[in-house]
C-alpha cells in the first residue's frame, strides 16, 4: 500500500474506507469493481490505484481494519479489564455500536469477507480471522473469575457460543439496513440477560 495514503486527511480516509465497506459488502470480491469504490469515495479510479496497488491490496487493508478499530475501541472502553464477563459484554457492545456509527458498512462487510470464496483472497482472510479471534477470545478470558458461573460450566465454550449468537444478531441488525441503534441495545440487553440466568452462579 502507498504511503500515501496516511497523508491524507483523516476525513478523506475515512470516505475510503467507508466506500470500500460499502461496494465490497453489497457484492462480491469478484464483482466489486474498483471504479465503483472510487466514485463512493468521491476520487478517480487512478487516484484509488496511487493509494492500493490492486483490488486485493484494498480488500485485504480494510480486512485489518476491521480487526485493528475493533480492538482499538474494546481496549478504549476497557473490555479486556474485566473479570466479570457481562460488564465486558456491556461494554463492548457500545463500543460496536460507536464502531457502527464511525463505520456504518463495517460489520456487514466483515460477515461478507468471512464467506467470500474466491481463492485469491479467502485463505488469508480465514487465517487473519483465527488470529484475531484467538487474541480476543484468550485476552477476554484472562481475567475472567470462573466461581461467578454455574459449577462445571465449560467457560471457553460459554463464551464462543454467546460471540457466535451475538455475531448473528448483529448480522440480521445489519441486513435489515439503517439500523436502529437503541433497536439494537434493547437486543443485545435481552440477550445477556438471558445469559445471565443461564449461566450465573445462582446466590
Amino acid at each position: 500500500m502507498n504511503e500515501r495514503f496516511f497523508s491524507l486527511p483523516a476525513e478523506k480516509q475515512q470516505a475510503i474506507i467507508n466506500a470500500g465497506y460499502r461496494v465490497f459488502s453489497q457484492n462480491s470480491y469478484k464483482n466489486s469493481p474498483m471504479s465503483e469504490i472510487a466514485d463512493a469515495a468521491g476520487i478517480s479510479k487512478s487516484l484509488l490505484f496511487h493509494y492500493f496497488r490492486n483490488k486485493k491490496e484494498l480488500y485485504m487493508f480494510l480486512w485489518d481494519k476491521c480487526a485493528e478499530v475493533t480492538i482499538e475501541f474494546l481496549t478504549e472502553y476497557n473490555c479486556y479489564e474485566q473479570k466479570n464477563l457481562f460488564e465486558s459484554m456491556e461494554r463492548g457492545m457500545r463500543a460496536k455500536m460507536e464502531i457502527i456509527r464511525l463505520y456504518p458498512d463495517m460489520a456487514n462487510f466483515t460477515i461478507k469477507a468471512f464467506y467470500e470464496k474466491d481463492a485469491e483472497i479467502s485463505a488469508a482472510v480465514q487465517e487473519n480471522y483465527h488470529k484475531y479471534f484467538n487474541l480476543k477470545a484468550d485476552k477476554t478470558l484472562l481475567n475472567l473469575n470462573p466461581e461467578q458461573f454455574i459449577p462445571g460450566l465449560d467457560i471457553p465454550m460459554m463464551y464462543h457460543d454467546m460471540y457466535w449468537a451475538s455475531e448473528g444478531y448483529l448480522w440480521e441488525m445489519v441486513q435489515r439496513g439503517n439500523v436502529d441503534m437503541d433497536e439494537m441495545e434493547k437486543g443485545f440487553v435481552k440477550l445477556m440477560n438471558f445469559w445471565k440466568s443461564i449461566y450465573l452462579r445462582k446466590e
